[in-house]
């Protein structure tokens, strides 16, 4: 009876591993498929942006994104500066197959709100509203290279930027 025991708790200890290692490889194929992939780390570059007074100002920029580790959410930082203008922007978002929805803020104009659109294939298309305040935004990723566009009819006309990554 006692063979019959511990060889019962054997294979009871080889499934417990088997279902171990499905779990992690469905994790770790998961993850490379998430529809945030290729953006995680940290970037840098430069641009344009368009005011609603006519100007346009050369502005830098430093973007710093975290990926969880099934790909499915992602949180964003993205600040940028002119010789008179900046912006704050924080991104916070999940995805359900390759729709995204979430929540942004600006800290500078102390504005905030939802985002919604789609992502996948090192791209991201979104529409963030707020109270007296809507634009549309497309970040383009291709290996070390990204692009973030934002047009609205605020106070931010247009922005174009081209960063890399860092490191």
């Amino acid at each position: 009876m006692k063979l019959f025991g511990s060889r019962l708790f054997g294979q009871a200890i080889k499934a417990a591993g088997v279902g171990a290692a499905l779990i992690l490889s469905v994790s770790a194929s998961h993850s490379q498929s998430g529809p945030f992939v290729g953006f995680s780390g940290s970037w840098s570059g430069n641009g344009t942006v368009a005011l609603s007074d006519g100007k346009t100002e050369r502005i830098r920029c430093k973007a710093s994104y975290k990926v969880n580790s099934t790909g499915l959410s992602l949180k964003q930082t993205l600040r940028c500066a002119s010789d008179s203008y900046k912006f704050d922007l924080s991104t916070d978002v999940t995805s359900q197959g390759n729709r995204i929805s979430g929540n942004w803020s600006e800290a500078s104009r102390n504005l905030f709100g939802n985002l919604q659109g789609t992502a996948g294939g090192g791209q991201i298309e979104v529409f963030v509203e707020a109270s007296g305040f809507a634009a549309s935004v497309t970040l383009r990723t291709t290996g070390k290279k990204q692009t973030v566009q934002i047009s609205s009819k605020g106070e931010i006309r247009g922005v174009n930027i081209t960063m890399s990554k860092d490191g």
